[in-house]
């Protein structure tokens, strides 16, 4: 499997995107779930199919694009409001980069790292190995890319995360991934109760970084991407639901900004996972 990753990692943009659009649309039709959680997900925020037909494809763009984005040369990214970051940088403060499931989040903390590691460190991102012994393989060398620092998701990688953001680093998370019952609260998103990790707003609290919320759309015809950066519009509330709240709302923000590009049948409002006990207790 590893090998067809290398190969797939060959292929030019373009033609990646073209099949990822027929696997898209595969999906969609052969799975009357995941239509159904796509559909009713995209309702909830106030969008008919017509609106957000196109995520259908983009859906299948993400998964196709993979394996250039974690082992072949990377694509042309433009960034957009670099100058957020420039200002927290120069204030001396680490950066919680957020970005929901829009877009290519997986070329959001590589075209970070390509700017701004050299200068001030790696950008330290949570990752989940995966069972397959292959795809463990392969996500081991593709998360971490030069500039980009993975840690696993237990108490340790939380750790290092927050000695980064201390050293005036950064971090990324996607703070709409559903997390593991314990390491959440239910808090509003379009309008439904959804568990939302409570990870990022205390990475803020506890460090006073600053937070820059990211998206990074694709460019018709595979002409690569484009990384739009802006800051957190206000200060994190001290209330910690209520700083889980507003990021939920800024995560909104950002989906309504290209729903053509949003994850809709991610299961959002799923009920969290329980932990092993041995898992929970670390």
């Amino acid at each position: 499997m590893p090998l067809i990753f290398r190969f797939f990692s060959l292929w030019p943009l373009w033609l990646l995107h073209g099949l990822g659009a027929l696997l898209g649309w595969a999906a969609f039709v052969l799975s009357a779930t995941y239509r159904r959680r796509f559909l009713a997900n995209a309702q909830l925020a106030g969008y008919g199919f017509a609106q957000v037909r196109a995520a259908v494809a983009h859906a299948g763009r993400m998964v196709a694009e993979l394996p250039r984005l974690w082992l072949g040369a990377l694509p042309a990214c433009r960034l957009e409001n670099a100058e957020c970051v420039e200002r927290a940088w120069a204030a001396g403060r680490g950066i919680v980069f957020l970005t929901p499931h829009l877009g290519c989040f997986e070329m959001s903390v590589q075209a970070a790292a390509q700017r701004w590691s050299a200068a001030h460190g790696p950008i330290t991102i949570l990752y989940r190995p995966a069972r397959q012994r292959w795809l463990a393989e392969v996500m081991r060398t593709a998360r971490n890319r030069p500039g980009v620092q993975a840690v696993p998701t237990e108490l340790q990688g939380v750790r290092q995360m927050i000695k980064a953001l201390r050293r005036g680093q950064a971090v990324g998370l996607l703070p709409d991934q559903v997390p593991p019952e314990g390491q959440g609260l239910w808090a509003p998103f379009f309008g439904r109760p959804a568990y939302t990790m409570t990870l990022a707003a205390r990475l803020a609290q506890q460090t006073g970084a600053a937070v820059v919320l990211a998206r990074c759309t694709r460019e018709p015809w595979g002409r690569g991407y484009t990384l739009h950066l802006e800051p957190l519009a206000q200060p994190l509330p001290q209330a910690l639901d209520a700083a889980v709240a507003r990021l939920n709302a800024a995560m909104e923000g950002l989906i309504r900004q290209a729903p053509q590009q949003y994850l809709w049948g991610y299961a959002r409002y799923k009920q969290p996972r329980s932990l092993p006990q041995a898992e929970g207790a670390a």
